[in-house]
């Protein structure tokens, strides 16, 4: 009781809230750089390295204010290579989306996480799920095809399957990080993460690299530091709301994706994706909401067990 007091205590929702949209306005702005970046003739490979290389001073910085360089430790490095290995094919496929598609479409495929989370709870958690997560995740996918137009040639249908793909991806590392929290701090994980991607990428670098001009650098400088900005503000949002309550604020990146392919890209989400983008924000709200429904009750009759 005294626990729950305590933690009930260090809630700020508020802070948490602003937090989260300010996290989410971060990679929105690293989405529209990456697209720059692209379009200007970098290669995705240094795009990578330049993301994850600029952060590592800084989550280096974040570790020794945390506690020192102890909070990076692990005695699970096999589980982390193979987060790497996910998370780099991840990466690859969510940068291919915002390259290949306009922002907004790539942002709203990105909502399709939660649908892939759980068909892959199914399969490899062995959950059950009810009629609420099904009827969403069919909802959903029905607005993945409203906004692609298979045939239809508003989308191009290879980023449309990109772009999935990253998301799938996503569903899948998120599977692998639960697994990685019981052990490893969050810090620990992204770092090792960041310390993977740089390793991967580094020896592609002098095949791919031409000489940029001052325009480009401050793009790359502006991708590496929007997205640790976005990743430090949404993991630092948890440690003052809960995960249901703060969530629903990572729709907010189709609002900031729409914007910014309005001011810098003069691209405005086509008709279907104004139908089609309500489905998938929906199905994955309603995921949320269940799943946090079930972990109250499954707490609930965990209390009620003799002996707990």
């Amino acid at each position: 009781m005294n626990q729950t007091a305590s933690d009930d205590a260090g809630d700020r929702p508020l802070l948490a809230l602003v937090m989260r949209l300010a996290g989410i306005a971060g990679f929105a702005v690293m989405a529209a750089c990456i697209k720059l970046a692209s379009e200007s003739g970098i290669h995705l490979a240094e795009l990578m390295f330049w993301r994850q290389f600029i952060s590592l001073p800084i989550l280096l910085a974040w570790a020794m204010l945390a506690g020192g360089l102890g909070t990076l430790a692990t005695k699970r490095p096999r589980a982390h290579a193979m987060r790497a290995g996910y998370g780099i094919a991840g990466m690859v496929l969510n940068f291919g989306g915002v390259i290949l598609l306009p922002l907004a479409e790539a942002t709203t495929f990105g909502f399709t996480g939660p649908l892939f989370a759980t068909l892959l709870s199914i399969v490899i958690l062995r959950e059950t799920v009810g009629i609420w997560r099904w009827s969403a995740v069919l909802a959903g996918f029905a607005g993945v095809v409203i906004i692609a137009q298979p045939g239809g040639g508003n989308i191009p249908l290879f980023g449309a399957a990109v772009a999935l793909g990253g998301a799938f991806m996503i569903a899948l590392i998120s599977i692998q990080i639960r697994d990685l929290s019981r052990t490893d701090k969050p810090l620990a994980i992204v770092f090792w993460f960041s310390v993977a991607t740089v390793v991967a990428t580094l020896p592609i670098l002098p095949f791919v690299h031409n000489q940029l001009n001052t325009g480009q650098w401050l793009l790359l400088l502006g991708i590496g530091l929007a997205g640790t900005w976005g990743q430090v503000l949404i993991t630092m949002a948890l440690r003052f709301g809960k995960v249901s309550s703060v969530i629903v604020m990572d729709y907010s990146s189709l609002i900031w994706a729409t914007l910014l392919g309005w001011l810098i890209f003069s691209n405005l989400p086509t008709i279907y994706t104004w139908f089609g983008a309500p489905l998938v924000i929906a199905a994955g709200i309603i995921i949320t909401w269940r799943e946090h429904v079930l972990s109250k009750q499954r707490l609930a009759e965990q209390a009620r067990l003799p002996g707990t």
